[in-house]
């Protein structure tokens, strides 16, 4: 089992940055992706940043190439979600996830991921 526990989300106003924290913990090994997702009232959980920890190939949603970047410390067994230039389209309860995924075309598919953290809300305001 892995646990996943999210920090770092509150409300900012646009054109502002927040850094969100995954800090993992229990069976790691199990973690070899790592992702971030959102969902915002009334739409479905969106991926928006991965990270394949073996070679630290990221990966990310077309909107937020150029702002958020992800990244990991692996002597914390933390995943960081670097967020800039934030608008209010970005608002939305963030998710850590993790796990394995067979083919990284699929790392967007929620279903892919076996663990989730229990989410962080970040709201921007224009």
């Amino acid at each position: 089992q892995v646990q996943l526990v999210e920090s770092g989300g509150g409300s900012v106003q646009a054109g502002g940055s927040l850094r969100l924290s995954c800090a993992a913990s229990g069976y790691t090994f199990d973690t070899t992706w790592m992702a971030w997702f959102r969902q915002a009232p009334g739409l479905a959980r969106e991926g928006v940043a991965a990270l394949y920890t073996p070679g630290g190939r990221t990966y990310y949603v077309d909107s937020v190439k150029g702002r958020f970047t992800i990244s990991r410390d692996n002597a914390k067994n933390t995943v960081y979600l670097q967020m800039n230039s934030l608008n209010a389209e970005d608002t939305a309860m963030y998710y850590c996830s993790a796990g394995r995924i067979r083919y990284d075309v699929r790392w967007r598919e929620p279903n892919e991921y076996n663990y989730w953290g229990q989410g962080t809300q970040v709201t921007v305001s224009s």
